[in-house]
């Protein structure tokens, strides 16, 4: 049986610290300002993304990686005797997985597969950490892929939006509904469903009214989530206590051992903005 390699790209939002415990090779997705072009987390943050919209009132847009970057990436790990297992952003979400598979083609078959997360951000991260769970088990990189790719259906993913700027600034929401929301303090938590991002919520008041939402979806899911890791994934919080207030609330719910604050990278932060912050697990 080959030795297997778990790659992951830069949307799963894990932190340095995890990357390099779990020996994951992370690839980053692109960020475009007009000509310019970044690679997300490697040469751009999302605090310099802040700071470049606040300037030029305009966003970024983002790319997935391209076939030749994954060729390039992958052939030294596959001449050396590895498998590759990709686990990274949903396919409805970014043509990432679609450029890896065309890729693969270059390789014998059986070689690399592909994880389609349905999913974005720590969501995602989830999905790698068990499949970094099962390559340490032993088992081969098929079986990871079978054993990780039954579990997308069960990741919960809920993020809290502060205000609609970035997302009226990306065409995803109109002016209208923004500054409706902003004049009634109306906060939205949207949720992965079935590969897409939706708006699950609409809840009136301070931002901390989702959190407190957020927590307590927690604890009506428990026992029946997987405690081998809870993310709280924020994107940069201007209120500290906010993000303190969350992860003692789900410590008081799970062993803080298995809680991760992580911060979101560039391709998230670019369409939620600053204040963002989730909660995500995975259901049994």
């Amino acid at each position: 049986m080959n030795k297997v390699k778990i790659v992951v790209d830069s949307t799963v939002d894990l932190s340095e610290e995890l990357y390099k415990k779990l020996d994951l090779l992370v690839l980053p997705l692109n960020v475009n300002f007009g000509e310019e072009t970044f690679k997300d987390g490697v040469d751009i943050t999302p605090d310099e993304i802040y700071d470049r919209v606040e300037k030029t009132k305009k966003l970024p847009s983002t790319a997935a990686i391209s076939p030749a970057v994954f060729h390039d990436a992958l052939k030294p790990f596959i001449d050396d005797g590895y498998d590759i297992v990709f686990v990274g952003i949903g396919s409805k979400l970014s043509t990432t997985c679609q450029s890896l598979n065309i890729a693969s083609q270059d390789f014998e078959e059986g070689r690399i597969f592909v994880i389609d997360s349905e999913n974005l951000s720590t969501g995602s991260g989830l999905l790698a950490l068990k499949a970094c769970k099962a390559r340490d088990e032993g088992k081969s990189a098929k079986q990871i892929y079978e054993e990780v790719q039954s579990l997308t259906k069960n990741v919960s993913t809920k993020f809290s939006i502060n205000k609609l700027d970035y997302m009226k600034k990306g065409g995803r929401c109109s002016s209208f509904a923004a500054i409706f929301a902003s004049l009634l303090h109306i906060h939205p938590i949207l949720k992965m469903n079935e590969g897409k991002l939706q708006v699950y919520k609409k809840l009136r008041g301070p931002l901390s009214v989702t959190h407190k939402d957020m927590i307590n979806e927690l604890k009506n899911d428990m026992p029946n989530v997987d405690l081998d890791a809870i993310f709280i994934t924020h994107s940069g919080m201007s209120k500290q206590e906010e993000l303190d207030y969350v992860y003692n609330e789900v410590c008081k719910i799970v062993d803080k051992e298995h809680v991760f604050i992580t911060r979101a990278g560039c391709v998230v932060s670019s369409h939620c903005g600053p204040d963002t912050l989730g909660i995500l697990y995975i259901k049994k």
